[in-house]
């Protein structure tokens, strides 16, 4: 089923790609110090995301490309690429599992994108496999009667 943007509203689309590193007992300066680049998000196990929720299992390290997210994807992945290339080893001797996390969202149930293979080294190079989270909302609900309750 293909469903497009109202008339009234704009279509956007944003991309995003993370580095993603988790594990127990995770050098979490020394990858920021290695990678020379700040997390942009991380936390340790036991902490909270908010204090009636478990805690954290493990700890992780994330560090998204800095790049807008109205950006191609491609280039949130060139971007993430740069900064990955020269520590690939690095991260490999970790004791952790590392991957990259790839985001899309739009409001337009008909748009899409594509990647230009230069970008897609990454993947190959951290032997993980390409994956996107694929987010279409606005148009769900013109589309349905009424909401939907899970």
């Amino acid at each position: 089923m293909s469903v497009s943007v109202s008339h009234n509203d704009e279509s956007y689309f944003a991309y995003s790609a993370t580095l993603r590193v988790h594990g127990t007992k995770l050098p979490l300066e020394e990858i920021a110090a290695t990678l020379g680049v700040h997390p942009t998000y991380q936390h340790k196990a036991g902490d909270r995301p908010r204090a009636s929720a478990p805690p954290y299992r493990e700890d992780a390290w994330h560090f998204t490309a800095p790049i807008a997210r109205e950006t191609e994807l491609t280039e949130h992945l060139r971007s993430l690429w740069r900064t990955v290339e020269p520590h690939v080893d690095y991260l490999a001797k970790l004791n952790a599992i590392v991957d990259v996390f790839c985001g899309y969202r739009s409001n337009d149930g008909t748009g899409g994108f594509a990647i230009e293979p230069d970008a897609l080294q990454i993947f190959k190079a951290l032997d993980v496999p390409f994956g996107v989270s694929i987010i279409i909302d606005s148009w769900l609900g013109d589309a349905l009667p009424e909401p939907v309750k899970h």
